[in-house]
């Protein structure tokens, strides 16, 4: 089953809730056991049911890619703690040295590059390339700073705000190895990263993404044969 339609105790924004990658899908200690189910069945992966800030939105609090994980400064010590142990070294974890705590609207990665918020500093760039082994560049889509909130990229594809210029999906392209290409989720929405959670294996997506929305994310992360 390349994707799902599901939704987070009735909440569509799936993409706030959930963290993944090729190895691991991080969940809130809530997630319904339908969903859960589905994670396992579609995205293929071990789940850790973990806490950041003693909040669910794990989608916004985390970003990373299959070599490294980045969280905010404001994760708690026995938070933190409660994550190394149960990775036991699989990843490199790394809590973000800047006062903002979405790293995932900030950070858009995969296992060739980043790309993060233009205000960033030099030595959290550092960070950051260290945490995820990648290059990293500074930039907007489609004059949003928030990158890691208007797409999502894996190592197959790239999905990206609708009104990101050709300029731009090339520059993306080139920087993270793959195809690029515009769309929405959840019946229109453009910030990419709310509807949706994709891997290399397959995409869990927001109740309300439509059929051509599906096709368009199954071709894009090429997907749709798996």
């Amino acid at each position: 089953m390349p994707s799902y339609r599901v939704s987070f105790n009735g909440n569509i924004y799936i993409g706030a809730f959930i963290f993944t990658n090729d190895k691991l899908t991080f969940t809130p200690p809530n997630t319904p056991n339908k969903l859960l189910n589905a994670i396992g069945e579609v995205l293929k992966t071990e789940i850790l049911q973990v806490k950041i800030m003693d909040s669910p939105i794990i989608g916004i609090l985390m970003a990373g890619n299959n070599k490294g994980i980045i969280l905010p400064y404001l994760v708690k010590d026995e938070e933190l703690e409660a994550i190394r142990r149960n990775l036991k070294n699989v990843l490199n974890i790394g809590v973000l040295p800047s006062k903002k705590t979405a790293v995932g609207n900030i950070i858009l990665a995969n296992d060739k590059a980043a790309l993060v918020h233009p205000e960033l500093d030099r030595k959290t760039i550092k960070f950051i390339e260290d945490i995820l082994d990648v290059p990293v560049e500074q930039g907007t889509i489609a004059g949003i700073p928030t990158v890691g909130s208007v797409a999502v990229a894996t190592n197959k594809g790239m999905l990206v705000h609708p009104e990101a210029s050709a300029e731009e999906l090339k520059f993306l392209e080139d920087l993270f190895k793959v195809r690029a290409d515009v769309g929405t989720v959840n019946f229109g929405v453009s910030f990419i990263k709310t509807g949706i959670v994709v891997n290399s294996f397959g995409a869990l997506v927001g109740e309300r993404t439509t059929g051509p929305e599906i096709m368009r994310i199954e071709q894009i992360f090429d997907i749709a044969g798996e």
